[in-house]
């Protein structure tokens, strides 16, 4: 569904501006309801469709684990996920608390993952991708790469 990298700029309000080529399908999807959350592995922000989120709640709540890994997995997530709505001009604004978590202070990229996006600090971004990509290369080089199945030939 979503796909692509677009390289953004928040305004000075912390603002960014969603690609015109998703704000159709995000009106059509959730109304502009986004819900902005917080991934601390890969210190990014990851920005469903309100109706995708649901989802994945119900998922997470689903799931029988109690355990205090689990537990404090979910404080961390609800703690720091947010409910936001897409203005007339396509603009999001990103929680200060969530452009801290990140590092994300004035550029901005905005990844497209499937379901839903993943905003990054731009430099973030850009040696994530690029470490990445070496990683992948390598492993498409070793001997277990023949294990691999990722749906199709590249």
């Amino acid at each position: 569904m979503f796909s692509g990298t677009t390289t953004l700029t928040l305004d000075a309000k912390g603002r960014i501006a969603i690609p015109a080529r998703h704000r159709a399908l995000l009106h059509e999807m959730c109304e502009g309801k986004l819900m902005i959350s917080y991934n601390p592995m890969d210190k990014c922000l990851p920005i469903y469709p309100y109706d995708e989120w649901v989802q994945c709640k119900q998922k997470m709540d689903a799931v029988k684990d109690r355990s205090s890994t689990f537990r404090s997995f979910q404080r961390i997530l609800y703690a720091n996920t947010y409910e936001v709505d897409m203005d007339s001009n396509g603009r999001v604004l990103i929680p200060q608390s969530s452009r801290e978590k990140i590092g994300l202070e004035k550029n901005a990229a905005l990844v497209g993952h499937g379901e839903k996006f993943e905003l990054w600090a731009e430099d973030v971004w850009l040696q994530t991708s690029e470490k990445d990509e070496q990683e992948f290369a390598d492993e498409l080089r070793s001997s277990s790469a023949e294990r691999m199945d990722i749906g199709f030939t590249l």
